[in-house]
């Protein structure tokens, strides 16, 4: 079969989705679409029905892409308030001593049973290692002889309110959640490499209304915030001084400006009508230094934050979002940041816009979980896919057919 998978992210400028094909051991983007968002703020659903009508274009949209009909998705959940707790468990082997896939996902509950969330949900568990008759630690024990399985995981929860509100949205337009996230996570697995091993690390997702922050030890999620500051803070700044309309605000940063002052050009300028239909021209040199002002704002704002979330140094930082594909954006965060900053790169052919992250790493995360289960799945509705939803064993939680939760009743 077709091995396909559709991630959405709801942002509070766009809502954005990729749909992937996983191939020989490779994945290869189909498709992937940002629609204009409504009813979206600070990445929380304001207005119940606009927002359904902008994430029905987007499904509409990627459906038309793809040529067939797109109703199965991992969602991402907003991460306001979420926890990170480490947690443990162990269980006998039984049968011929030899750990299979069931053996580590029943390893994982006794974890996740160990820890109270009440009033919260969960939204994944992310292994950390497992022991095998607490000697050999290593990441997948499947296969490996032993009569005793231990396991450390990362439980992942949010205040219940931020997946119901999900979850009942995509309801309403017939749209199957077969998963769910945090784009945290996903700008994890979209840009992981061999310094999240073994260095203390940062990710910053700069978005529209709010920039994202996420810390790692050894590969590890520890903390997440959020600050109210994003792009539209340098859109605003735009249209105030030239008097524009923020939509044009908006194209002029992202065709003409540039994010270091010291990289542009005194002599090019570009002509646009302001608010009052009357022309004006625009130096590029004059509004890189507007643009660069308020990105590093942004970048210093973040910076504090970070502080904040731990009094240990950062080695390794990596900053995403729409707006870190300007040009010489690297250029204004080495000015923040010295030289332990990496601009994200998604390498994946068809998609190099690091605004679709997220929405690209919770796919690659998704297909890992499926690895670690040992298990066959495809989103797509042709009655091939050989893995029915997974239950939570909560009986009245409205989660009960999500695929993501690691274990049966």
């Amino acid at each position: 079969m077709k091995h396909i998978y559709a991630s959405l992210d709801i942002g509070s400028d766009s809502i954005k989705i990729a749909v992937c094909e996983l191939y020989q051991n490779k994945l290869n983007l189909l498709a992937a679409t940002s629609v204009k968002s409504e009813g979206i703020k600070r990445g929380l659903i304001a207005d119940f029905d606009l927002a359904c009508n902008s994430i029905k274009e987007a499904f509409n949209s990627i459906s038309e892409m793809v040529g067939f009909k797109v109703d199965k998705v991992i969602a991402s959940v907003p991460s306001y308030m979420a926890e990170y707790n480490i947690v443990k468990g162990s269980i006998d082997i039984d049968v011929n001593n030899v750990i299979n896939p069931d053996d580590v996902m029943k390893s994982l509950e006794k974890a996740i049973t160990s820890k109270k969330i009440d009033g919260r949900e969960m939204v994944t568990v992310l292994p950390i290692d497992f022991k095998i008759n607490d000697e050999i630690v290593l990441k997948n024990p499947v296969g490996r002889k032993g009569k005793k399985l231990s396991t450390r995981a990362v439980l992942v929860t949010v205040p219940k309110k931020n997946v119901y509100s999900v979850l009942t949205l995509l309801e309403k337009i017939n749209i199957e959640v077969v998963d769910i996230s945090i784009n945290n996570i996903g700008d994890m697995y979209a840009f992981r490499n061999k310094n999240f091993d073994n260095l203390i690390s940062a990710i910053i997702n700069i978005g529209s209304d709010i920039t994202s922050l996420s810390l790692y030890s050894k590969n590890v999620i520890v903390k997440s915030s959020m600050i109210n500051v994003g792009a539209k803070l340098v859109d605003q700044e735009i249209a105030n001084y030239y008097k524009v309309d923020i939509s044009v605000a908006k194209k002029l940063k992202n065709k003409f400006a540039i994010a270091s002052k010291k990289n542009t050009s005194s002599s090019d300028f570009i002509e646009c009508k302001n608010v009052n239909g009357e022309k004006t021209k625009i130096n590029q040199s004059e509004i890189s230094e507007i643009v660069e002002y308020r990105v590093k704002d942004i970048l210093n704002s973040a910076k504090n934050e970070l502080n904040n979330l731990t009094s240990k140094k950062i080695d390794y930082i990596i900053i995403t979002g729409g707006m870190s594909n300007m040009t010489a954006f690297e250029q204004a965060a080495y000015d923040i940041f010295d030289k332990n900053i990496e601009i994200g790169s998604i390498k994946m052919i068809g998609i190099r816009d690091n605004k679709y992250s997220s929405v690209v790493g919770n796919i690659v995360y998704f297909i890992s979980k499926l690895k670690l289960k040992g298990q066959d799945y495809t989103m797509i509705d042709d009655g091939e896919s050989s893995v029915d939803s997974y239950t939570r064993s909560t009986p009245d939680s409205a989660l009960n057919k999500i695929f993501g939760y690691f274990f049966n009743d």
